[in-house]
């Protein structure tokens, strides 16, 4: 209950089937027109049989109130229109003009469920966290939670882990990357995590000489020993190759494929519930 000003005389009242959220921030809007009106707001939330709706109706009309609605059940918003004409209580229907109005231009039938907006408000925030988990995991970062991440990705530099967890992340799937390195040890947080949400992103020893060589030349004209010759990305790729084998780490050639394609068959692989985000 949320009362506007001092000793409020007059009452409004909020019939929701979801949060209320959307009635009151209309009601909020409209209240923005007057100079502090003295009301009392007082929210009925998920609704779910018409005898409650009912009953709160004639509440409503015991004190005098009016009713703002956000009723989208057909029957139940039938069911209350029809009892506030009959006790003459001032009501206005915040959605169902908007959804009969959208219904007839679009030619289709409304779901009639409540708290739609809010499980497109909920997929929002999923995929901000996902990302600010994937900041915080990238490239080995804070290995201590990894059983946190949805999947996790290894491999040697530059197959391109972390724009790819960030790929996952923009659709709500939380991913970590993990770099496998001939002079660092796999974390043992690492080899603890179900094989099912490890996976390895690899390309063949040409691509990977040629992408590296071109992180060098942009970098500096110095030769750097061993990063991008042939011989030894050969050699680095037979290692990490029989460390995902080792551990059961299901691996993706990502040669001359974009990301999309790549992160793409990443969710194909990963379990439906989290492949569904």
């Amino acid at each position: 209950m949320t009362v506007k000003g001092n000793n409020p005389s007059r009452s409004i009242t909020l019939l929701s089937g979801g949060t209320g959220h959307t009635a009151k921030e209309v009601l909020a809007a409209a209240l923005a027109q007057f100079d502090n009106p003295q009301v009392r707001i007082e929210l009925h939330a998920h609704i779910k049989s018409t005898e409650d709706a009912l009953e709160f109706v004639r509440q409503a009309a015991r004190q005098h109130a009016i009713v703002c609605y956000t009723l989208v059940a057909p029957k139940i918003r039938l069911a209350v229109s029809e009892s506030l004409l009959n006790l003459g209580v001032p009501a206005v229907d915040l959605l169902g003009p908007t959804i009969s109005l959208l219904a007839d231009f679009l030619g289709i039938k409304p779901r009639g469920h409540a708290g739609l907006l809010g499980e497109l408000y909920k997929e929002k925030f999923d995929r901000i966290d996902a990302v600010d988990f994937t900041l915080a995991h990238d490239d080995g970062q804070r290995v201590h939670d990894l059983a946190e991440a949805d999947v996790v990705l290894v491999g040697v530099s530059r197959v391109s882990k972390s724009v790819t967890c960030f790929w996952l992340a923009s659709r709500g799937i939380r991913a970590a990357n993990v770099p496998i390195t001939v002079i660092h040890p796999i974390p043992e947080e690492l080899e603890r995590l179900d094989p099912e949400r490890v996976i390895g992103l690899t390309m063949n020893v040409g691509r990977l000489c040629a992408l590296r060589q071109a992180r060098v030349d942009r970098l500096t004209k110095r030769t750097v020993g061993g990063y991008a010759e042939h011989r030894d990305v050969a050699a680095e790729l037979r290692r990490t190759t029989s460390i995902m084998n080792l551990h059961g780490w299901r691996c993706v050639d990502i040669s001359y494929k974009s990301i999309e394609e790549v992160a793409s068959e990443i969710i194909q692989m990963l379990p439906p519930k989290i492949a569904s985000s």
